[in-house]
């Protein structure tokens, strides 16, 4: 076998070997929840201002993405970035159709709930 052979199975096979290690820093629930909000038909209040589904699930990605340190749990991924802004500490909300508007970190522990249910 070549140096050449030799070394790209090498590399090859550390890069195999560290998939794992990236698969791992994703949660699932965080996932789901980012995608039903995404995909609803709400509109998301932050700092008093209306923004569509899509846009809250790509700024709140971003604020998982920025501080994942902080989420070390569904719950606290919730609690400590998804509820409310952390320049203003104003709470985020939902507001459905056929529904009054509620805190999005309300909402988003209904979601958690009924995907935990789905799966027992």
């Amino acid at each position: 076998m070549s140096k050449q052979r030799a070394a790209a199975l090498i590399v090859l096979s550390l890069w195999l070997y560290s998939l794992p290690l990236f698969a791992d820093d994703q949660n699932p629930e965080i996932d789901y929840l980012l995608s039903t909000i995404g995909s609803s038909e709400c509109m998301f209040i932050r700092n008093g201002k209306r923004h569509s589904a899509e846009k809250a699930e790509e700024h709140l990605r971003m604020k998982y993405k920025r501080g994942r340190r902080y989420a070390t749990s569904t719950e606290a991924f919730i609690e400590r970035l998804a509820s409310k802004s952390s320049m203003t500490r104003k709470l985020y909300m939902m507001e459905c159709p056929g529904a009054e508007p509620e805190p999005t970190g309300a909402w988003l522990r209904q979601r958690l709930e009924e995907f935990r249910r789905s799966k027992a």
